[in-house]
């Protein structure tokens, strides 16, 4: 008992330390973050999210701990469309990764480290220790930033160490901001301005940092797709179960006096 009541304590101890943690996250900077609202049973957004990731983001970053197989089963994809679609990496022997592989990426932790500063992390539970609401306000939070090494800076995340990848869907945007009132009772208020559009109109944009968020919210944990079903399924088997248990318990307890 007492280790149960353990365990229980340290699973609402993690979930709290958790949702601390994205409080944190959420409120760097004062930047209000915008509602994701993804929906991870969305199949064709969720093709449309890995289509994206692999074509821009799988450069640098890396899906460690999962594989282009169970990707291509929950999302309703064949090996055969991973393999010519999604996978761009070369294993030791230089032939095409197959599509049992890890979704690693095509850069070397060395080179992205010389490059960049440190190497781009692996975003299999970013999902999860982000947020989707985190992600998806940063894919639309890249500006000009002439300082910085890459040329753009986030309001998200500050001083970001890598470049805007879907500066030519999205196009660039700058950060302009006002001062209201005076002295130390002063308010900056910053928003973003598209002054170059790209190639999608800012609606098509959102729907597509809509649909690599949701990707990467599934990524972070595949098994929300099955687990509400086996959920109602085991709770419909306990009421079965406590049914048949009643009225055995009768049985056996008619002649008892």
């Amino acid at each position: 008992m007492k280790k149960f009541i353990a365990s229980v304590m340290f699973a609402l101890s993690a979930s709290l330390m958790m949702t601390v943690a994205n409080t944190a996250w959420a409120n760097e900077e004062g930047v209000e973050l915008e509602h994701a609202d993804v929906d991870i049973h969305n199949q064709a957004s969720l093709q449309r999210g890995v289509k994206y990731f692999a074509n821009y983001c799988m450069g640098c970053h890396s899906l460690n701990f999962s594989r282009y197989n169970r990707v291509a089963k929950d999302l309703g994809l064949t090996d055969e469309q991973v393999t010519k679609n999604l996978i761009f990496t070369r294993d030791a022997n230089g032939d095409l990764d197959k599509a049992g592989a890890l979704m690693k990426n095509g850069i070397s932790q060395k080179d992205a480290a010389e490059w960049f500063g440190a190497p781009p992390p692996d975003l299999t539970l970013v999902g999860r220790s982000r947020g989707p609401d985190w992600i998806y306000s940063y894919l639309k939070a890249f500006y000009v930033d002439p300082t910085r090494p890459m040329g753009v800076n986030n309001t998200v995340f500050p001083n970001v160490g890598m470049p805007h990848v879907l500066w030519d869907l999205q196009g660039l945007q700058e950060k302009e901001c006002v001062k209201e009132g005076e002295g130390e009772h002063a308010v900056e208020h910053c928003e973003l301005k598209l002054v170059k559009p790209g190639s999608m109109t800012p609606a098509e944009y959102d729907q597509t940092a809509r649909d690599i968020t949701n990707f990467l919210a599934y990524v972070g944990e595949p098994s929300k797709l099955s687990r509400k079903t086996y959920g109602v399924f085991t709770l419909l088997f306990l009421g079965l179960f406590a049914v048949v248990a009643y009225f055995l318990k009768k049985e056996y307890w008619k002649d008892v006096h």
